[in-house]
């Protein structure tokens, strides 16, 4: 996988387009688009810029897939960081729900208890009257 490729792959995988990955290079989104479709020669400076803000490192855009170990084992780091963050919200979503169903399930009892007392208020009512 070439280095264009590569830059495409993470750039997908963290979910941004090609405009914001060129707006957090400063440049424009042809200059970027052209990086990704290798039609540029590319410095190490702005290689090094590219690696970081895509969180990777250098080495990992020049590696061939075989031996592109860390860039793999980050990946699949941040999103199992993101998939543990789902779960989780997930979690805390279904004790809400459970919350609600007991807060509504006390208020119909509230509500019900109201009733009664009303309607035994009435028959005291009728009896003194």
């Amino acid at each position: 996988m070439d280095i264009g490729k590569k830059m495409n792959l993470v750039r997908t995988l963290r979910g941004w387009s090609q405009e914001e990955m060129a707006e957090k290079l400063n440049m424009s989104v042809t200059g970027y688009a052209k990086i990704e479709r290798g039609e540029t020669k590319l410095h190490i400076p702005r290689l090094e810029k590219i690696a970081d803000v895509l969180g990777i490192e250098l080495k990992d855009l020049f590696e061939d897939e075989k031996n592109n170990f860390s860039f793999h084992d980050r990946s699949i780091q941040y999103y199992q960081s993101h998939i543990n963050s789902a779960i989780e919200l997930t979690q805390e979503l279904e004790k809400m729900h459970l919350l609600v169903e007991k807060k509504d399930s006390e208020i119909a009892l509230l509500t019900q208890q109201i009733e009664d007392l009303r309607m035994m208020l009435g028959l005291l009512n009728k009896q003194q009257a």
